[in-house]
């Protein structure tokens, strides 16, 4: 999937890439999908094809009704019993979001399936969320319920009838527009909830708390008690951090150095993980986009403008990151990345290819191989420090990766690595590659001062590099950003915020290398973080929210994150 079109591809733990709104719902409900809970029209229609081939259907038409729409519920009843959350047994309610917009062809088949399912299954075991915009036209200044009211129609149409309103706007909605869509709806105005602009994303479920959203979700589904014990939202602590959030003040600005910067959705896990870390380490985050392509010397010639600006703000920021991508567009501007860090002591964090790129640097600039390169950029190079996997496929491109969680294995506690995963001897990390170093050049790259300290089960797959006289330089060949949660940020992120903000020495003097400043140190196993007991917290009062920032900043290029 391109990323200019659909942002990041989000890696699940067995392996299966989805969009990147799975990897919301595993951030904000801290758990683990599979790749079954990512339906498809692809997918669907591939389950009909093949059972159709089988002879399942006995020789009948297939058809989009009733085929189709059968295997869509069969599906969404098949994943629903999944266990996600770690415990054992089914969950008690199964959150389906159906994308798109109201008349869409594309999501036709879906809308059908679920009116028969809703249907199907009966009152009390289905709720319906219809999400929907309610724009304020600058000329008039009003919140216009026009658009809600036609998708509402349209949606009654189709044979599905909204339980609850979610209304997104910039401001609080007004009560009479409220009481406007109630009307015309035929929703009560007690199931209407609005999402309005807020500081920060993280105060969303205490909007809807204190709307009492969850109240008429557990009413449709006839779940608002267990025995006499009324359901309430335990956001303690999820308040603590949302407030925190709003509090940081001083910043810490980190250069992230890619190729997709035009669409930030490119980046969002690492863009989240830099956040969990930041939170934990109290600094205010402050994202530098860098175009890869800018930094190359070609741009100073072509575009010299944008050339002096990339480096101004690489030579600004307080700690660089260079994340996965394909291809060899901008490259070499990784390269030089990863070369003016390594060689002014600026913390260094490179996932994937900015781990690939930084031993193509190492190799280069210090051991002298000019050529050195990765066959995936120059298949006939005479250095080739990074090579195409054994077991790969060069004719399949699809679902041919290295994928899913892998485990790595740390040579020795003292490397900084393993220190910050909780002086832990093995960590379970998500992949999503085709290229590997080059296991014949390492002890070359050994002698010349560069450490591989991770490896895989074989010994011969190298996970994580560092240099052991610089402060702070990890490459790591896994996405550690796809397993980092709000109050459980990733090891490797944390210890580059903390290395950019000074703070670094303190933080691996911890005997657990995931924590807070100010809070219990948190220990790891195999890269899950596990939580300390936390002390009673009283909830502060919220104050008035007006504008939404989702917790860090973009630089002067325009792009908001």
């Amino acid at each position: 999937m391109s990323p200019f079109e659909h942002g990041e591809v989000f890696v699940l733990e067995d392996g299966g890439e989805a969009d990147l709104d799975l990897g919301n719902y595993e951030r904000f409900l801290d758990i683990k999908l599979t790749r079954d809970h990512n339906i498809t029209t692809g997918k669907v229609y591939q389950a009909v094809i093949d059972k159709e081939r089988r002879g399942d259907y006995l020789g009948k038409t297939v058809q989009v009704v009733p085929h189709i729409t059968d295997e869509i519920q069969d599906w969404i009843e098949r994943v629903a019993v999944k266990p996600v959350d770690g415990k054992e047994g089914p969950p008690d309610v199964c959150v389906i979001e159906l994308g798109g917009t109201i008349g869409d062809i594309e999501s036709m088949p879906f809308i059908e399936a679920l009116g028969q399912f809703s249907y199907r299954v009966g009152t009390g075991n289905f709720c319906l969320v219809h999400v929907s915009l309610v724009p304020v036209l600058n000329v008039v200044g009003e919140q216009k319920t026009k658009p809600t009211q036609h998708s509402v129609r349209g949606l009654r149409g189709l044979g599905l009838a909204p339980d609850i309103l979610a209304c997104r706007s910039t401001e609080p909605l007004e009560e009479h527009v409220a009481a406007k869509l109630s009307q015309f709806c035929h929703v009560p105005i007690s199931n209407i909830v609005n999402l309005h602009d807020v500081s920060n994303i993280w105060h969303i479920p205490l909007l809807l708390r204190d709307q009492k959203a969850h109240e008429a979700i557990l009413k449709v589904l006839d779940l608002q008690r267990i025995g006499k014990v009324p359901r309430e939202p335990k956001l303690a602590e999820w308040t603590e951090r949302a407030n925190k959030l709003d509090k940081l003040k001083t910043p810490v600005k980190i250069a992230m150095v890619g190729k997709y910067t035009s669409l930030s959705d490119s980046y969002l896990s690492v863009q989240k993980a830099l956040l969990h870390a930041s939170v934990a380490m109290e600094r205010k985050l402050v994202v530098e986009w860098v175009c890869s392509c800018d930094l190359e010397d070609s741009a100073a010639k072509e575009t010299p403008e944008a050339h002096q600006k990339a480096w101004k703000l690489l030579k600004g920021a307080g700690g660089v990151l260079v994340p996965g991508g394909f291809g060899d567009r901008g490259v070499q501007g990784k390269i030089l990345a990863a070369k003016y860090a390594r060689e002014n002591n600026v913390p260094y964090l490179g996932i994937c290819l900015g781990m690939q790129v930084a031993v193509i640097e190492f190799a280069r600039s210090v051991m002298k191989l000019s050529g050195a390169n990765s066959t995936e950029f120059d298949p006939a190079t005479p250095s080739p420090c990074v090579i195409f996997m054994p077991e790969g496929s060069k004719t399949q491109m699809g679902a041919t990766m290295r994928l899913g969680s892998r485990r790595t294995y740390f040579l020795g506690n003292n490397c900084k690595s393993s220190k910050l995963y909780g002086n832990a001897s093995s960590v379970d990390e998500r992949h999503r590659h085709r290229y590997e170093v080059n296991p014949e050049i390492v002890p070359e790259l050994e002698k010349a001062g560069l450490s591989f300290v991770g490896k895989d089960e074989s010994g011969r797959r190298m996970e994580i590099i560092e240099i052991p006289n610089h402060d702070f330089f990890i490459g790591a060949q896994f996405h550690p950003e796809f397993k980092s949660r709000p109050g459980k940020p990733s090891p490797l992120f944390l210890g580059l915020v903390a290395a950019a903000s000074g703070q670094l020495d303190l933080l691996l003097q911890r005997s657990c290398g995931i924590a807070s400043l100010n809070s219990t140190p948190r220990c790891t196993t195999n890269g899950t973080v596990v939580p300390p007991v936390k002390k009673p917290y009283t909830a502060v009062k919220k104050k008035p929210l007006k504008s939404l920032v989702n917790g860090y900043y973009a630089n002067s290029n325009g792009i908001q994150i």
